[in-house]
């Protein structure tokens, strides 16, 4: 046999452009070996531990044989109309308006190609964005496109548009008004509208509002839905617990799909989603815990000659001291502090790092002192 053809069909993988995070391996190593240990400030995965309740919950069902079902329990379609209704202020919230998910970041990865979409079609996005956006487009043989104002994107071709506030990475918080007018543009040009809205319940300088919220798409879900999650406000990244809610039409061709492609949200997990829904105690706590982290690294960082941009919400600090980001990480590194590259995030943050305030509160005390040093 000969060599193989070079006509052979495009891989899958070779759609990918290179896992980011492995480059940051050689600063990890460096920042681990201070002699006092890393402090991990660049992925943002939570480290306090999961609600007792939750914990509670999780393993009262964990005598669960069967298989769950795709669309969830009543009991769990029930806990994510309340809290919509409760958190969002979404009105009229039906069952056929939610559909939990296993973690937001498969929905982001796969939803273009649960959609559907291929060749000719384009997937839109912020141009400082969660790089899975442009991960989706490129497993569904889709074009990705960025933007600076939604608006201002060719209409032709484009099948999804993504909105992302909170943003990650950089904090910013859209207002009503730019949510509204995004709507109604998306709208009347016939563009799915997906908003992340991951980080809506960790504002400090702004008060996030949904895309559901009557305010904003007029009482009608018609072509948007809204993404959230239970990693962040919860700490149960480790549970991939996350649902969907919106236009009943879109909700039920994606839970068809899901049936035919099982994925379900395992059940013990469903009746974790249900306790974390229900119980407000432990998110004002880890709110607490986590407006410390904050004020603590941002005055640091400020005192160490960083400047921080937007970082009114989410997990993050978007920041900047005027030099190429891996410069910026190199330098930190050697303090035994690691931040994620604005690189990963889009040419646009080529001079700036993402710093999370996730780490312990041990580890960020130790990184106030190094910045002091």
């Amino acid at each position: 046999m000969g060599a193989a053809s070079s006509s052979q069909p495009e891989s899958l993988r070779d759609r990918l452009p290179a896992f980011p995070w492995d480059r940051l391996e050689p600063y990890k190593t460096t920042a681990a070996a201070h002699a006092d240990g890393i402090v991990d400030l660049s992925v943002g995965t939570p480290v306090d531990p999961v609600p007792a309740v939750v914990q509670q919950a999780l393993t009262g069902a964990a005598d669960s044989p069967g298989y769950p079902t795709v669309w969830g329990t009543a009991a769990l379609r029930d806990a994510l109309t309340g809290w919509a209704a409760d958190r969002l202020g979404a009105q009229g919230v039906e069952h056929t308006n939610v559909l939990p998910i296993v973690g937001s970041k498969e929905l982001v990865a796969w939803l273009p190609t649960q959609l559907g979409l291929g060749p000719g079609d384009k997937v839109g996005y912020p141009r400082l964005a969660y790089p899975t956006y442009e991960v989706g487009a490129r497993l569904a043989g889709a074009e990705p496109v960025v933007y600076d104002d939604p608006w201002d994107l060719d209409p032709s071709g484009l099948k999804l548009l993504w909105l992302n506030s909170p943003s990650n990475p950089t904090g910013r918080v859209l207002g009503a008004d730019e949510l509204r007018r995004t709507v109604a543009w998306a709208r009347e040009h016939g563009v799915l509208l997906f908003s992340d809205e991951c980080y809506l319940e960790l504002g400090w300088e702004a008060d996030p509002v949904s895309v559901l919220h009557p305010d904003i798409c007029g009482g009608s879900y018609d072509g948007i839905v809204a993404v959230h999650s239970l990693s962040k406000r919860s700490n149960l990244a480790g549970y991939r617990a996350a649902f969907l809610v919106g236009d009943a039409a879109v909700l039920g061709e994606l839970l068809e799909i899901r049936k035919h492609g099982g994925m379900m949200v395992a059940a013990p997990v469903q009746a974790a989603t249900v306790a974390a829904l229900g119980d407000t105690v432990h998110v004002a706590e880890q709110r607490e815990r986590y407006a410390r982290r904050r004020t603590a690294l941002r005055a640091a960082f400020e005192a160490a000659g960083f400047r921080i941009e937007h970082s009114e919400a989410s997990l993050y600090l978007w920041a900047t001291r005027d030099e190429p980001c891996w410069d910026t990480v190199g330098a930190l590194a050697k303090r035994g502090i690691l931040v994620a590259p604005g690189e990963f995030y889009g040419a646009a943050g080529e001079r700036f790092v993402r710093i999370a305030f996730t780490a312990t509160d041990e580890r960020v005390d130790a990184a106030v002192r190094r910045l002091a040093e």
